[in-house]
């Protein structure tokens, strides 16, 4: 039974990484429930094989304006913002209505919501409705919940990761990456996050992973496996397709062993 977070950089990948997952966790018999918590990023569904994305979880708690009610109204009482809880019961992946749910294969999909329009106002609420979710999600022991934060750090500052049993920061070959991964692995650590690993991505040779490995092991982060640069992928980015790709998923079985020994 695992909720686990996908953290990164911008760019870095995150979305390919939670997909490859799921696809591995799905053939290990796991039952998987994806959750869109990007709220910029609209590709997550297409790369899962879904036609469209279901409707978002902020529509299920009432919509934006009475999220944000809610929330005012909570802090206008004296509770801190990152109190401010929405849910008033727990929720079994199997009571989400099927309106707010997709399902392919195995593999759910729910999303919390999307920045659609100009001057639509800032995400904030979109974080408090992923961490009362996600704090409120019951999963049985054959149910894993796969997260794809935003990227950056900011949903720390929400306090979304406080609802998670580990993080998983996807590090790209960059210097901004490694940086961005030590910062997240420094936040996890403030909230007592036990399981914090990191996954390298869009891998090019093994000394490109060996000296991430290493810069990443100077700023206390393990690496439990590299996702090779895959041309498969790249297309299926490019393209919109539903993700696939023989050499990453290969690398993305490894992961998951670490993961679900």
């Amino acid at each position: 039974m695992k909720k686990i977070a996908v953290c990164g950089k911008g760019g870095s990948g995150k979305s390919v990484v939670v997909t490859l997952l799921a696809a591995g966790m799905r053939r290990r018999g796991q039952r998987v429930l994806v959750v869109d918590s990007d709220e910029s990023n609209t590709g997550l569904y297409r790369m899962l094989g879904f036609d469209n994305p279901p409707e978002p979880l902020i529509e299920f708690m009432g919509g934006k304006n009475k999220v944000e009610e809610n929330i005012a109204a909570r802090i206008k009482s004296g509770v801190p913002e990152h109190l401010v809880h929405l849910m008033t019961r727990e929720i079994p992946v199997a009571d989400i209505p099927a309106r707010y749910i997709a399902e392919r294969d195995g593999t759910r999909l729910v999303t919390v919501g999307k920045i659609l329009m100009a001057l639509e106002g800032c995400a904030c609420p979109m974080g408090i409705v992923s961490r009362s979710f996600l704090k409120e999600l019951r999963l049985e022991a054959d149910e894993t919940a796969v997260v794809d934060m935003e990227a950056g750090v900011e949903h720390f500052g929400r306090g979304v990761e406080t609802s998670v049993d580990c993080v998983l920061v996807v590090v790209e070959p960059s210097l901004d990456s490694i940086e961005i991964a030590e910062k997240i692995g420094s936040l996890s650590n403030q909230i007592k996050i036990g399981d914090v690993w990191a996954v390298l991505n869009k891998i090019t040779s093994q000394e490109v992973a060996t000296e991430l490995t290493d810069e990443l092991s100077k700023r206390d982060l393990t690496v439990i496996g590299p996702v090779r640069f895959d041309p498969e992928i790249f297309e299926s980015c490019f393209r919109g397709r539903p993700l696939s790709g023989r050499v990453a998923e290969e690398d993305a079985e490894n992961i998951v062993d670490f993961l679900f020994p």
